[in-house]
């Protein structure tokens, strides 16, 4: 009876409308959010951070190493209770080098994997949803590997989907190159800038989008040979 009762529950908690900022997430929950400083990116996360913990949901977070101490300050001083979410396996967080960049490079298909198996875990772990949050400035830099996240992201589209889960993407505007955001708005089809969200009209369909990509290095690899 009591399974019954927890598995009611946790379907119950999975058709609750997901908030976001302004909006409410549909069927698209693959979201890139732009920010200027972190007092706007947590004006807007908090909120939606302490939601899904509410509800019972699982947090997974990857932040650059250097902020860690002060992504866990904001967290405690909004009013989580950090301590115990980590302990019941609730809220994971990982700084860059060791999701993204393990072993010193990005490999795609590795992080892809990872992504996926997050997701799952979560479920075999009862979760009901995933609220998954990634800082991804370091795409900016010159680390091995880095010439694949744009198809990673676009290759996010294909697993996404598969799930109820939210995977938010964040950029720092002011530590990103303008190449990079602009070629990551057209990865994602839900867009959060200037603490709006809306269906990003930038989005490229993924197939579309990693034909651009072979058609850009071609030039390139030509000229290597």
């Amino acid at each position: 009876m009591n399974q019954t009762k927890d598995n009611t529950k946790s379907r119950e908690e999975d058709n609750q409308p997901m908030r976001f900022a302004n909006a409410t997430l549909g069927q698209h929950r693959h979201v890139c959010a732009f920010f200027h400083g972190a007092e706007e990116e947590y004006r807007v996360l908090l909120p939606f951070v302490k939601e899904g913990l509410a509800r019972g949901e699982k947090a997974f977070h990857i932040v650059d190493p250097k902020l860690r101490d002060e992504h866990l300050e904001r967290l405690s001083s909004a009013g989580v209770d950090v301590p115990s979410v980590e302990k019941n396996g609730q809220f994971e967080l990982h700084h860059w080098h060791e999701v993204y960049l393990r072993d010193g490079h990005f490999d795609k298909d590795r992080m892809l994997a990872c992504m996926q198996d997050v997701l799952e875990q979560s479920q075999r772990d009862g979760f009901p949803l995933a609220r998954v949050m990634g800082h991804a400035e370091w795409a900016s830099g010159d680390w091995p590997g880095v010439d694949d996240f744009l198809e990673y992201e676009c290759r996010l589209n294909d697993i996404i989907p598969q799930y109820k889960d939210a995977v938010i993407c964040l950029y720092n505007l002011t530590k990103c190159g303008g190449n990079l955001i602009i070629d990551v708005m057209r990865t994602h089809p839900m867009i959060l800038i200037g603490g709006i969200v809306q269906e990003n009209p930038f989005f490229v369909p993924p197939d579309e989008f990693l034909r651009e990509l072979r058609e850009r290095r071609a030039p390139r690899t030509k000229v290597m040979a």
